[in-house]
């Protein structure tokens, strides 16, 4: 909530109000109608509130010894079930406007049905209206259940069905995001209805887990009974095209599935040094942690289909089950972002595994070009698989003019990690454990024996390659590769 500069194509200041962005002038105090037109996006498409604005656009600002204290309330009011049922924890933003202060907040789209004072609000073109009668509450239910399959109610769920050693990470990853959030000290169960992980059922009147708990706190036995197409395939195809050289299979929570993805992408994919301005950020980071939460985040838990993550030498690959919204490819430039799985989302954001919604195709344009220069830009398909290709190097460039690219291998983390480990003489098998693969044959084929050709390493024992005392060790050459890699 640190004060920001205004940028210009984020904030449309100077635009009359529409039905996705609402003006409220709030110079000392928080407009009573407030939370109906909060309880209105959740319940449509999402919408930016911003306080200090007059209707016609004009920016009257809040006072500047009042922000501090309305941002803090908006937040506040927004955890509490009194005042918006179910609560929606909201993150306000205080921007700076020609020297006034305005508050933005940012609502999105909600799986569930929210209420102010017992009444649940929608949204028009005229503003925010009440919506009454049972039949139009429950054609909204219905709407939001077709759309949004992560509330499915699973009346069988306990508290039981979860692990306590993941509400503890939680907690910890929350309180590293913000040391202050108001859901630290919360009992799980207390947790769990606050974040959005339990749903009333309108027609019973009780409240029950829902398939979004049992996927971020369920134990894998839950996971697999309330999901039975759940998994995560992380591939990894250099050489072996048909089959794989390394693959992981995950099955766990969406907590670990998250740190297990980047695990893979650390372990399969370069980190080039970079400066943005003068701070030394991860292009991989940035770039990937991006795809990995969208992956995580926006997939159709439903579905039988897996949600796969494929690094070839030339792109990585992913794709994952999915609604689609408007169907056909993304411009980056001009697309809206609609959730798949509000409630995932909103919790990941709290414990810093998910920035805001549509920030993942706007990193990766950004940076992309740092991270792979001279290759095609990204590509983004919104279909019954959501798909996301990410070019790694130019179509047809060669690592090595010197040698032919059927002898030269990518320098890829692997690589590098064998060349380091020859600096001193060492086995085969140490080289293998160093890269962590455990196929010989994908090992050998895919790693030692281009190395080798490349002139990269060499035999300690060259005129018997099959030596029991055979080893390994750094060339000249392989040493200039593995100095310029670093």
């Amino acid at each position: 909530m640190n004060t920001k500069q205004p940028d210009p194509a984020e904030y449309p200041f100077g635009r009359k109000e529409v039905v996705d962005l609402e003006f409220k002038e709030a110079a000392n105090a928080l407009p009573k109608n407030l939370f109906e037109t909060i309880c209105a996006f959740l319940n449509m498409d999402g919408g930016l509130v911003v306080l200090g604005v007059a209707d016609d656009g004009t920016v009257t600002g809040v006072a500047p010894e009042a922000v501090d204290r309305l941002v803090a309330e908006v937040a506040s009011l927004s955890n509490n079930p009194t005042k918006l049922d179910p609560p929606h924890l909201l993150s306000p933003e205080k921007v700076e406007i020609n020297g006034k202060m305005v508050i933005k907040i940012q609502v999105p789209t909600s799986s569930q049905v929210h209420q102010v004072g017992g009444h649940a609000y929608l949204r028009s073109n005229e503003g925010d209206y009440r919506l009454s009668g049972l039949n139009r509450i429950a054609g909204l239910v219905n709407r939001k259940m077709g759309i949004f399959s992560e509330q499915r109610v699973f009346p069988y769920l306990g508290i039981s069905a979860f692990r306590a050693d993941l509400f503890k990470k939680a907690y910890f990853l929350m309180r590293g995001h913000n040391d202050q959030h108001p859901w630290l000290d919360l009992p799980a169960e207390e947790l769990l209805m606050l974040a959005g992980f339990m749903r009333k059922d309108h027609v019973t009147g009780k409240s029950s887990y829902t398939l979004a708990s049992a996927l971020m706190f369920g134990t894998d036995e839950t996971i697999q009974n309330v999901a039975p197409g759940y998994k995560f395939d992380a591939i990894l195809r250099l050489r072996d095209l048909e089959r794989y050289d390394d693959r992981l299979q995950i099955y766990t929570n969406l907590i670990d599935a998250f740190d297990q993805l980047m695990g893979f992408i650390g372990k399969h994919l370069n980190d080039p040094f970079y400066l943005d301005g003068t701070q030394n950020i991860s292009l991989r980071s940035r770039i990937f942690r991006e795809l990995v939460s969208n992956i995580i985040c926006h997939r159709e838990y439903t579905s039988p289909a897996p949600a796969t993550m494929i690094v070839y030498t030339d792109r990585v690959e992913f794709k994952n089950p999915n609604v689609p919204h408007c169907r056909g490819r993304i411009d980056p430039l001009h697309f809206t972002p609609f959730p798949k799985n509000p409630t995932i989302c909103r919790f990941m954001s709290q414990i810093g595994r998910y920035e805001e919604l549509g920030s993942g195709v706007r990193n990766v344009t950004r940076y992309h070009p740092f991270y792979a220069p001279g290759a095609p830009a990204p590509t983004f398909l919104d279909d019954d698989m959501f798909t996301t290709i990410v070019p790694l190097m130019p179509i047809g460039a060669v690592s090595t003019p010197q040698v032919t690219p059927q002898v030269t291998p990518q320098v890829t983390p692997q690589v590098i990690s064998i060349l380091d480990k020859a600096q001193q003489e060492v086995s085969a098998s140490d080289l293998q454990i160093a890269i962590g693969l455990k196929d010989r044959v994908n090992f050998l084929k895919s790693y030692l024996e281009p190395c080798l050709s490349a002139g990269w390493i060499a035999r300690t024992i060259p005129d018997k390659p099959r030596s029991s005392r055979q080893k390994y060790r750094l060339t000249d050459k392989g040493r200039a590769v593995l100095a310029n890699a670093k």
